[in-house]
């Protein structure tokens, strides 16, 4: 099929500007119940993507990678981000432990939507064909695979992202505090991983075995 940039931009948009928006917002909403208000006071914890969106990771970042994908036909990861909720650990009840769940909010909003996705793509294939229902269908199977991407991503041990937090939380308190001074390296080691491929390569077997267990489970094919 010839590659339509207005058409995959339409089908890809909602999907992926909810996908990071609502990860974030996720964040701000577990640190709040655990006793960090940072978030709330500043208007982030919101379902609303405007108060999320950074111009360059949710749109610009996402685009380039999408566009280039389609035009050359390569396996690029769909790589985004959003604003990132400040978070102010020490004001949490237990700043080590609470981390955690705070850090975990991230993927598991991921996981929340791709869920809701997959229930839409198997109402779609359901359905009566209609005008509307080529066009959702394909939406609902962006939307799957663009949060099970952001989930696995999230979840890798690298600081900055969730899977780093999670394992400084996990770590005894020596080891933590070693490993979070890595934090300033890491998102170049990250840019460095996207640009070179091998963040698909690392990415593509938890990936691939998350996509056929939501194929199994909801009876759909991505």
């Amino acid at each position: 099929m010839e590659f339509n940039l207005v058409q995959t931009l339409a089908i890809y948009a909602l999907p992926v500007i909810f996908a990071i928006t609502l990860h974030e917002a996720a964040h701000g909403y577990v640190a709040r119940h655990f006793g960090d208000n940072t978030a709330y006071v500043l208007g982030r914890v919101s379902l609303n993507p405007v108060r999320h969106i950074d111009l360059v990771g949710t749109i610009l970042l996402p685009l380039l990678i999408l566009v280039t994908s389609k035009l050359f036909g390569s396996s690029g990861i769909l790589f985004g981000y959003a604003k990132p909720v400040p978070v102010d650990f020490s004001a949490l009840h237990h700043p080590k432990r609470d981390m955690l769940w705070v850090a975990a909010a991230g993927p598991c909003a991921n996981l929340f939507m791709a869920i809701l996705w997959a229930l839409s793509l198997k109402f779609t294939l359901n359905a009566p064909h209609g005008t509307f229902t080529v066009p959702f269908r394909l939406m609902a199977e962006a939307g799957v695979g663009v949060n099970l991407v952001l989930m696995v991503l999230n979840l890798l041990p690298i600081l900055p992202l969730d899977g780093g937090r999670i394992a400084v939380s996990l770590l005894p308190n020596r080891l933590a505090y070693s490993y979070s001074r890595l934090e300033p390296y890491g998102f170049p080691i990250l840019l460095l991983l996207l640009f070179t491929n091998t963040l698909g390569v690392i990415l593509n077997p938890p990936l691939s075995l998350t996509l056929r267990l939501f194929e199994s489970v909801f009876q759909i094919q991505l």
